[in-house]
């Protein structure tokens, strides 16, 4: 059987972003004004939904507290989020198989570190790479070269954004596999590029990675 290591992007493709961002306005919203914290949380996500600036607004609000003040308890709060459907499966699939499993996520250490705590899942991978501790983001090859080892045959990765996750695993030949946005993602999902950026497969569920494997 040919050792395969099958790596992932975190963001909108292990967990969705909006539950990151959901969370954090659940925690500034408390921290803000405990009284009435469910309704300044439903005003935070009308206002996100119509693309205005909600910690220009909170600032007005709550003069106390200055932006940098906000946007450090976004980044560094342990949210309250969970695994996309499907993931926790796959994750114990690919364990069971004694696969590698590696990890490339763009953002502050802080904040990558905590979602994996929280999802716990930060001992299942062999390798992570964070772009803040390794020092550079996707698509940098070095993030993707990193994980390159004479021990193994079959390289996959799975990941969302046709804009920086696939351009450096296609030159490479490994597997590019897209996850599908269900219309959770933050950043809208472009194909638009030329096609070397874009994945050889398309998924709308991580489950199908187990038969893109098999084959």
């Amino acid at each position: 059987m040919k050792n395969k290591y099958i790596i992932f992007d975190l963001d909108d493709t292990l967990v969705y972003e909006i539950d990151f961002l959901k969370s954090a306005y659940k925690e500034i919203a408390t921290l803000l004004d405990e009284s009435r914290q469910e309704k300044l949380y439903q005003e935070m996500l009308l206002r996100y939904s119509k693309r205005e600036n909600v910690f220009d607004y909170l600032v007005e609000q709550f003069p106390e507290f200055s932006k940098n003040k906000l946007l450090n308890i976004y980044r560094n709060h342990y949210p309250n989020i969970r695994l996309n459907d499907g993931a926790k499966d796959l994750l114990d699939f690919l364990k069971s198989k004694n696969y590698k499993i590696g990890l490339i996520t763009d953002g502050r250490s802080i904040t990558q570190r905590n979602k994996l705590k929280s999802l716990n899942i930060e001992n299942i991978f062999d390798k992570i790479i964070v772009s803040e501790e390794f020092g550079s983001e996707k698509p940098d090859k070095r993030n993707f070269t990193i994980f390159l080892s004479s021990e193994i045959d079959d390289y996959f990765y799975i990941a969302d954004n046709p804009k920086k996750d696939f351009i450096i695993p296609n030159t490479l030949k490994w597997t590019s596999i897209c996850l599908l946005d269900k219309g959770y993602n933050i950043h809208s999902q472009n194909f638009d590029f030329e096609e070397n950026f874009l994945p050889k497969i398309k998924i709308k569920s991580l489950l199908e990675v187990k038969s893109i494997l098999s084959k």
